[in-house]
């Protein structure tokens, strides 16, 4: 999982990239429900971001006006975001999916992600769109990946909508897609482990690493130190299988010798791209066993549950001399 940190400007920026954050996720909280930064400010930001800090654009709620969205979607191209988000909340399934194909033209030729979004309280509001529809909208409209937020401010937050077994669905149908998988909605340090659970690619804050837990007081470099710590902890320590996500075919008698005839190398790789090397790998050859290495322990827990939903035999496991877990897929 990466940390995803929301900025105003360029101090909050800074801030955030002292603390540990891995992308800097460029907004106006001022703006409507959520709006775009002026492009100066990206800019700017951009400028103190190192690699591998990426920097990302949020377009917030978009006007159904596709035209200018695309506009917007191209311009976060010629800037050269890490990705662009795309957010939409009272608007009909067919337009939304129109918009974002609209958005994957504009970025034709650019290197910058497009992201759709939909928000988990869509259906308190009279004819919004069902975040449920996520993973569908953003297979057929061609995105990189997805972002769930939550646009109330009344102290509720994405759980308060959307239970931990849903996303957790929704993150494992978008990964097998190959899809980037983010969420967000005044998360909170106490929601570490559910995160954990689920396992996105990425969780996204600003509430949580503002000065006193307020989201208007700016971020604070020691709130966003500290959130990334524990984050990054839950990745190491990984979960402990549960009985209904085991796959029964896991061997105690592991030889380490033993090597799979295709190797799939997942250090670098987000849970969804390690996923995705496997389903191709698979559906290229079902006859050879894949080896997979894993140095995200959260990891493994959505790699075993894909092969127990497909399937595929777990043959053995070890850790190796670099502490990283190998797998022995079996299709």
């Amino acid at each position: 999982m990466l940390l995803l940190v929301s900025v105003q400007n360029v101090e909050e920026a800074k801030q955030a990239i002292k603390g540990g954050a891995d992308i800097v996720d460029v907004k106006n909280l001022q703006e409507a429900l959520v709006g775009s930064a002026h492009p100066n400010i990206f800019k700017e930001v951009k400028k103190i971001a190192p690699d591998p800090i990426h920097s990302s654009l949020t377009l917030g709620v978009v006007p159904d006006q596709i035209g200018t969205v695309a506009m917007a979607v191209h311009a976060a191209g010629l800037l050269k975001a890490t990705s662009v988000k795309v957010g939409f909340m009272k608007t009909e399934y067919s337009f939304a999916l129109e918009t974002l194909l609209a958005c994957r033209e504009a970025l034709e030729g650019s290197n910058t992600m497009l992201i759709g979004s939909l928000f988990a309280d869509n259906l308190i509001y009279e004819g919004g769109l069902n975040p449920s529809l996520m993973v569908d909208l953003s297979v057929e409209g061609k995105c990189d990946g997805f972002l769930i937020d939550t646009l109330v401010k009344d102290g509720r937050n994405l759980f308060d909508f959307i239970s931990e077994s849903e996303l957790k669905d929704m993150v494992m149908s978008a990964k097998s897609r190959g899809l980037s998988t983010a969420l967000s909605g005044h998360l909170k340090l106490s929601d570490l482990d559910e995160l954990a659970r689920i396992n996105p690619d990425i969780v996204g804050v600003r509430g949580a690493v503002c000065s006193k837990g307020d989201r208007d007081e700016g971020v604070y470099w020691e709130a966003v130190n500290h959130f990334k710590s524990e984050l990054d902890r839950r990745k190491s320590e990984g979960l402990k299988f549960s009985e209904n996500i085991s796959v029964d075919k896991v061997s105690n008698k592991t030889s380490r010798n033993f090597k799979g005839e295709v190797v799939i190398d997942g250090k670098g790789k987000s849970c969804a791209g390690i996923i995705a090397a496997l389903s191709e790998q698979i559906n290229l050859d079902k006859t050879s066993i894949v080896e997979v290495i894993i140095p995200d322990k959260l990891n493994t827990y959505d790699v075993f549950l894909w092969a127990k939903n497909d399937n595929h035999s777990i043959m053995n496991q070890h850790t190796d001399e670099d502490g990283n877990l190998r797998i022995l897929v079996k299709p």
